[in-house]
């Protein structure tokens, strides 16, 4: 999370006296919009457990999409956090407390990934089959199995909520005392985390979205993987810091010098994806193994043809376009728009991921894909809302703020 470090001078560092005072979030701020989102919430779930009983294949790939856009949200804030302590950075300090708010929404997305036990078979399709009857399946019984599945997956999130709650918890433990202990604490857990984490999400992404076509395969799908979630962070970070800032929040650690350095994130991370998915789509393309080329042959026919070429304009061309020049980048609405666009074509992304292994004729939309967003992201979002003011919205205590606060790009 780190752009290029700045020296500062020393009157910089004497402002120390000058900091901003711990900022809460006063509630007063949402008006009804929580009562709004426990009751949309609500009337998603009960929606979308009914739409289910009906169509429970449906519902079963909805449920599996919208849970894997939120899995990559919360993953890539655990990202930036983790890299944040890794390099030391400063001038992220004031945003990290709700990059360690959304990666704590991890347990209850865990819960809310349940049902999908229920529903296991009809979205992994080796489930249902015998080894006996598939030579291909048989060759991977070792891996591919149902108890060895739910195994790796309970590891997985066992994983991500344990270390977005030790992250969380040093932090608002360094609020109460200021020691820089916590500080290292968390630097080791980022260094622990760099290799495992790393490991967990390339296999979870192997069995959760690869391992719906199990003769699929991709040796880069991890890393495409990690691209596209560690971009949707970044996006709705700069969504939710605007919308603090437009609440009168933030005013004190955050300025323009940031804008600029979420704008180069953003570009940055846009080239990344999309160099990860040209090299995945090229050598797939080049090497031509059925077993691979399975995967775009699907996505190219069809209407699905028309969402891959949406994808290709709109999550590369328009965000690389529009993301070029540096002076649009100190306008904090200009980043939220182009941020909000990309986040919108991370979703399509992960639509088209997942939903054409059970329409494979075309481009067929459900209202349960509106609803399962609707019913998880309601939900989250409730539970974000009701966590906000319960701790600074910043690290107040952390010893980089001074740095922060006077941050030059």
């Amino acid at each position: 999370m780190s752009t290029e470090k700045t020296s500062l001078p020393a009157e910089a560092h004497a402002v120390s006296g000058t900091l901003p005072a711990p900022e809460t979030f006063d509630y007063k701020h949402v008006g009804g919009r929580f009562v709004g989102l426990c009751i949309a919430a609500l009337a998603t779930l009960v929606l979308s457990l009914i739409l289910g009983i009906s169509d429970p294949k449906q519902f079963a790939f909805s449920w599996l999409f919208a849970g894997c856009f939120f899995f990559t949200i919360l993953i890539g804030s655990i990202f930036w956090v983790i890299v944040h302590h890794a390099v030391d950075a400063a001038w992220s300090v004031g945003i990290r407390r709700q990059l360690e708010n959304i990666a704590c929404l991890f347990p209850l997305l865990t819960l809310l990934l349940v049902p999908l036990l229920f529903v296991a078979n009809l979205v992994w399709s080796w489930m249902a089959l015998s080894p006996a009857h598939d030579h291909e399946l048989a060759e991977k019984a070792a891996y591919l199995n149902v108890n060895f599945f739910w195994l790796r997956t309970f590891f997985y999130f066992l994983l991500f909520c344990g270390v977005a709650w030790t992250l969380r918890r040093n932090s608002l433990a360094q609020d109460v005392d200021g020691a820089a202990i916590h500080t290292i604490r968390n630097r080791r857990v980022a260094f622990f985390m760099i290799p495992v984490g790393a490991i967990a999400l390339t296999f979870w992404s192997f069995d959760w979205i690869m391992g719906l076509n199990y003769r699929w395969n991709s040796t880069i799908w991890g890393i495409y993987i990690f691209s596209g979630s560690a971009l949707a962070a970044l996006c709705v970070i700069i969504l939710l810091a605007n919308a603090l800032r437009s609440g009168g929040y933030l005013k004190g650690v955050l300025n323009t010098q940031h804008n600029f350095a979420f704008g180069k994130l953003l570009l940055a991370f846009t080239l990344f994806w999309s160099w990860i998915a040209f090299v995945q789509y090229m050598l797939i393309w080049y090497a031509n193994i059925p077993e691979e080329s399975v995967y775009f042959t699907l996505r190219s026919s069809g209407s699905w043809k028309v969402l891959g070429v949406l994808l290709v304009v709109g999550h590369f061309l328009v965000p690389f376009t529009l993301l070029l020049f540096r002076a649009p980048k100190a306008n904090p609405s200009f980043l939220g728009l182009v941020a909000g666009w990309i986040l919108a074509m991370h979703l399509l992304d992960v639509y088209t991921m997942i939903l054409p292994v059970l329409h494979p004729e075309g481009f067929h939309p459900a209202v349960l894909d509106i609803v399962a967003l609707l019913a998880i992201g309601c939900t989250l979002g409730a539970v974000f809302l009701k966590r906000l003011g319960d701790s600074p919205l910043w690290p107040s205590r952390d010893p980089r703020l001074a740095e922060a606060v006077n941050y030059i790009d």
